[in-house]
């Protein structure tokens, strides 16, 4: 009896038998290992256009080898510059004035006494989540445009119309807003879900040596939630180079191309409005994703450094 034990164990020990040990667990994240697999890890394998003259007759695997030509084109491209620079910029300022919004508003709706009055608060935070930003943009347009509601409100008092969607000095910060109203209800979620994970008697403790409402959020919450913000601002570092094609797509005209003109719109630009080159494109695309690589591992390491804590090892 003890051999055939010893024998249980020995085979669960390697790998396979691991596997097999936990085998029913396997089974239900087969399915989602499937789903990555196929459509993360072998779409993959076209990155190759980004060395190679894509040519629609031969195909991908077809097509001829031209090394680094696509890279000595973008970086002979001033548009690809200043595409370059939006990006990073509007990406930095949108994780100064829009990454602090959903932690305050998190601590806000917790700070609320009311649960039903709270639920009915995270359902209208959340709700413009749900929207495009095809019907955002819409939106937008009714309410923005020169002749739109509020320019007519403020025609009707004796002003002059604002031109909020065509003025390079207010498209970023119409931009940042837009996202906010839309993003910041969704994101708070994150934080409300860590912030009930705190333990209570922290609070009935700061209660009894007297503490008041805002000591406890900025004494307890903040600090309980601390994990939480970093991982999200090293996530939000990660994604630098992805500074909101949807909405800058959707938002933007020519007027205000200089200050909007990201990288994304800048491929899709050159990918479906110019001559059509699926290899330039696949050479920028290639390019930004080793940057945000490149970035989430330096922010990973600098609030390791600063912090203590960090998104990995």
């Amino acid at each position: 009896m003890k051999s055939m034990v010893r024998t249980v164990q020995s085979k669960s020990n390697t790998l396979w038998g691991r596997i097999w040990y936990n085998r029913q667990i396997y089974a239900l994240i087969l399915p989602a290992l499937v789903w990555v697999i196929m459509f993360s890890y072998i779409p993959m394998a076209g990155l190759q256009l980004a060395f190679k003259q894509f040519n629609a007759r031969l195909g991908i695997w077809g097509s001829p080898w031209n090394g680094l030509t696509n890279y000595s084109y973008l970086v002979r491209d001033p548009q690809f510059w200043r595409a370059m620079v939006n990006t990073i910029t509007i990406s930095l300022q949108r994780i100064c004035f829009q990454f602090p919004v959903p932690v305050i508003l998190a601590l806000l709706i917790n700070e609320l006494s009311f649960k039903k009055y709270k639920k009915i608060l995270q359902t209208i935070f959340t709700f413009p989540n749900f929207l495009s930003w095809i019907v955002i943009s819409a939106i937008m347009f009714n309410l923005l445009q020169s002749a739109g509601l509020i320019n007519l409100i403020i025609r009707q008092v004796g002003g002059d119309p604002i031109p909020f969607l065509t003025s390079n000095n207010l498209i970023r910060p119409m931009l940042f807003i837009t996202d906010n109203w839309k993003s910041a209800g969704w994101s708070a979620i994150i934080y409300l879900a860590s912030i009930s994970g705190i333990d209570q008697e922290q609070y009935e403790s700061a209660v009894i040596d007297g503490a008041n409402r805002f000591q406890r959020m900025l004494h307890i919450t903040v600090p309980g939630i601390r994990e939480t913000i970093i991982i999200m601002f090293i996530l939000g570092i990660g994604g630098i180079m992805n500074a909101g094609f949807d909405q800058i797509f959707n938002l933007g005209n020519s007027l205000v191309l200089s200050k909007i003109d990201i990288l994304d719109w800048y491929i899709y630009r050159r990918t479906f409005e110019t001559s059509t080159d699926f290899g330039f494109s696949t050479a920028i695309s290639l390019m930004k994703g080793f940057l945000n690589f490149a970035f989430l591992l330096t922010a990973n390491q600098v609030t390791k450094y600063v912090t203590k804590s960090g998104l990995f090892m």
